[in-house]
């Protein structure tokens, strides 16, 4: 297949500049000055693998590391299998394939103030050459010197389900690794090739779900080597990968792999309903023209002209509002057994403590490129609150102007989803866990804004700040010494959640759990506060 071809030439390439560079390296030492050690290498139980050079002094990247067999062949759509063992040193300097995926939303003019944004946060074109059915691979960053067992953060990637990879810049693990984490990031099934529900494929509606149980059970068995504790593991992810994580807590088959969870932007209080798996289903056969129940023919085809069918399937299915839609985890199997978070809180989540929240202005990302942007006047506005909220429109409007009185059309309808979508859905998870008893839930918004364009607080905006990537995203978080500021408050409090399950830390307000009577929520701001149920009246009107 082309993308398998582009994928073998640009790992090939890569290998043989970074070969090139470590021979001269090795063969030109500076006088007087003592050579590095050799770099380490970990033997997995699936085979030994080298450590590269990573982006922070200290810390060491072992990337590329198969966690199961290539998804490919009798396996499409199938749950993963074990990984096939290798002797041969593998180089950990290297990151693997993305797995086959859709464009992000990254269409705009690439050399404007907001084209440059972006591509800093969905760098499409990197992912798009290094496509390829065998993705399941992991990325580990440890300090140097192992020392005591340390936390460990395994970062699930955003990009919805469609797609997105962990080797985006601004997910680079290692300043987190050096603040004393060991930290994982996860490439698995996307679209089609992780979420096509078919009845003669036991857990094909959720594989790529059942990728990242893989992905958590390689590192229960071999994390202790990377000076990682296997007995203290926490998930977190962003937009898509918040919803993964939502999913993961309410998985029988991941009970146990992991031990506390952060939900960023992404609530995935539900998951595709099986009937309407089943429709997407049919349309796809159609639009290959194969007989439905054809597994064998679906398996054969090319990965370019079955993700074609399948984006032309989407396209054909009615728009759902805010539930989930698309090729998307299913629920109502041996995987999701029902919808995760819809009317409560999964048992399987009663014992991990859930850190949960959103970004002031987050549907600015994608819609700031919009005709309109800029330009909408009320008439507009109350158009597009009828579109997507039907006879709610009127609530849900005054309640928004109630709590954003000083925001212009354009804004306000920016929070029509913004508020609509990750808000309440958001809400809905931390009231839920709150009720549940058990592990406690911790609710945060982030208030500060970026100088760069009209964003304000976008979505995605806390990830630089979170894994303190500020310097390899300065296009988005912008210049100067406020993103740095904000990151020392997040990256703190995300690493002592990590820690202890509580994202309470020196340097912010005491921040107590949510529950819904007080429903307290730390703002994150250069002035961080807790504010108890912030934005109530437009919680009140759209959850």
């Amino acid at each position: 297949m082309a993308r398998e071809n582009k994928a073998d030439e640009h790992r090939l390439s890569r290998r043989g500049l970074l070969g090139a560079g470590a021979a001269l390296a090795a063969l030109a030492p500076v006088a007087g000055r003592a050579m590095p050690p050799p770099l380490p290498m970990v033997q997995t139980r699936g085979g030994p693998v080298s450590a590269g050079i990573s982006e922070t002094p200290g810390v060491l990247a072992y990337k590329g590391i198969p966690y199961a067999a290539p998804p490919v062949g009798d396996l499409r759509f199938a749950p993963p299998k074990p990984a096939k063992p290798w002797t041969v040193v593998r180089d950990g300097g290297l990151f693997g394939p993305t797995a086959i995926q859709n464009p992000s939303p990254s269409a705009v003019n690439p050399t404007s103030e907001m084209g440059k944004a972006l591509q800093a946060v969905f760098p499409a074109r990197a992912d798009v050459e290094a496509q390829s059915e065998d993705c399941l691979v992991l990325n580990v960053w440890t300090m140097r010197d192992p020392g005591k067992r340390r936390p460990v953060m395994v970062w699930l990637h955003g990009g919805g389900f469609a797609y997105g990879s962990a080797q985006w810049p601004v997910y680079d693990g290692s300043r987190l690794a050096a603040q004393g984490a060991v930290v994982v990031s996860v490439n698995h099934r996307l679209n089609v090739f992780g979420y096509l529900d078919l009845p003669e494929v036991a857990g094909s509606g959720a594989a790529g779900m059942l990728d990242l149980v893989a992905a958590l059970e390689w590192v229960r068995d071999n994390i202790a080597l990377f000076g990682g504790d296997p007995s203290n593991v926490t998930i977190f992810g962003e937009s898509g990968g918040g919803a993964k994580v939502s999913y993961l807590l309410a998985m029988p088959k991941a009970k146990g792999l992991f031990h506390r969870a952060v939900i960023q932007s992404g609530p995935g209080v539900k998951a595709v309903p099986r009937d309407r798996a089943a429709a997407l289903r049919g349309d796809l056969y159609k639009e290959l023209g194969l007989v439905e129940g054809d597994v064998a023919g679906l398996r054969a085809l090319p990965a370019d002209r079955l993700l074609a069918a399948a984006r032309a399937a989407e396209a054909k299915q009615p728009g759902v509002g805010f539930d989930r839609s698309g090729f998307s985890p299913v629920a109502g199997d041996g995987v999701l057994p029902a919808q995760p978070w819809d009317p409560a809180a999964p048992a399987t989540a009663r014992d991990v403590p859930v850190l949960i929240g959103i970004n002031k202005d987050e549907m600015t990302l994608f819609m700031a490129s919009a005709p309109w942007f800029g330009k909408l006047d009320e008439a507009g506005l109350q158009k597009m609150a009828a579109a997507i909220y039907g006879e709610k429109a009127p609530a849900v409007l005054t309640a928004l102007k109630t709590d954003f009185p000083k925001d212009s059309p354009t804004y306000l309808a920016t929070h029509l989803t913004t508020y609509g979508r990750m808000f309440a859905g958001s809400v809905q998870i931390a009231e839920r866990k709150a009720a549940q008893g058990g592990a406690k839930a911790w609710f945060y918004i982030l208030d500060w804004e970026t100088p760069v364009g009209p964003f304000r607080s976008p979505h995605m905006l806390e990830v630089p700040l979170v894994f303190d990537t500020v310097e390899s995203a300065r296009v988005f978080t912008g210049p100067g010494p406020e993103p740095l500021l904000m990151a020392k408050q997040m990256s703190a409090a995300w690493l002592a959640f990590a820690r202890k399950g509580d994202p309470n830390v020196k340097g912010l307000p005491k921040w107590p759990a949510y529950e819904a009577k007080r429903r307290a929520t730390m703002i994150f701001d250069i002035d961080s506060r807790v504010v108890n149920d912030p934005y109530a009246a437009t919680r009140k009107a759209v959850v």
